[in-house]
């Protein structure tokens, strides 16, 4: 491979998986297919001005805490994808987790403390080994393009754990003191802050962009005034825009730029 000694322009690219950008995906966003295209369309008319690649796989196994069968009611039934369950539902037998009951409380509790994210069940997703865990087919082409130029990309996977969601791809939302995996990523936040710009685009914006444009925020300070914001390479999970906007509307307060695809010029 050619060594690059430039470290100007380096994309981070959040989750752009067949779950997420494909509409036969577990848990596609809508407008995920447009974000990618465009994203895609970067990378291949402006690859000489990329530096360097990130891209993040969301991979998870099929008992994971944010899935149905994690869970049970009263009648022994998984609760339904979207269903967002709390602290005091488990306490008072409303939802009972099937594994590591105490673990799977504590996390609930943590996590309302946290106060960033409420628990919700999503679809099983991104499967350990599944299509849905590879990366969408446009996206990958247009990487392979780029990577015959000499480069290549690192791909980093996230979300493993089953005790834990991983929206940010620097930490899980709750650490588990046991778990490297879940703790704070620091190898790739200096990796990263290598270079002079790092472009930020992916899925879904209002939970894992979002989440990992704040973890930069809170713990690379540095990093994120490198950051820019692909706005139109990002959507948000249906109805649920709200949960990442305060993130966004903290970013710009603290001088993260955000930019259109048709505006950038990377030289």
């Amino acid at each position: 491979m050619i060594d690059t000694m430039r470290k100007k322009n380096a994309f981070l690219i959040i989750d752009a998986q067949y779950d997420f950008c494909n509409p036969k995906g577990a848990l596609f966003v809508p407008g995920a297919v447009e974000d990618v295209q465009r994203l895609s369309q970067l990378v291949r008319q402006q690859g000489e001005g990329i530096d360097h690649i990130v891209v993040t796989l969301d991979t998870h196994p099929v008992i994971d805490i944010s899935h149905p069968s994690f869970w049970q009611d009263r009648q022994g039934k998984f609760p339904s994808p979207f269903t967002q369950i709390t602290a005091e539902e488990v306490k008072n037998g409303r939802w009972t987790p099937r594994f590591e009951s105490e673990k799977a409380l504590q996390y609930l509790e943590n996590l309302e403390i946290q106060g960033e994210f409420l628990h919700f069940i999503w679809p099983e997703h991104c499967l350990w080994g599944s299509r849905g865990a590879a990366l969408d087919d446009t996206l990958l082409e247009a990487l392979r393009h780029w990577t015959r130029s000499g480069k290549n990309y690192h791909a980093v996977i996230k979300g493993t754990n089953p005790l834990t969601e991983h929206f940010g791809i620097f930490r899980a939302q709750i650490p588990i003191d046991t778990a490297p995996e879940t703790q704070l990523n620091r190898p790739l936040l200096e990796e990263l802050s290598d270079y002079e710009h790092v472009y930020l685009a992916g899925e879904a914006k209002s939970h894992c962009v979002a989440t990992s444009l704040k973890q930069t925020l809170d713990f690379a300070p540095e990093l994120a005034k490198k950051l820019i914001v692909i706005e139109d390479c990002a959507s948000d999970v249906t109805g649920l825009g709200h949960l990442g906007e305060p993130i966004y509307t903290q970013a710009r307060g603290q001088g993260v730029q955000f930019v259109r695809s048709g505006e950038l010029k990377l030289g």
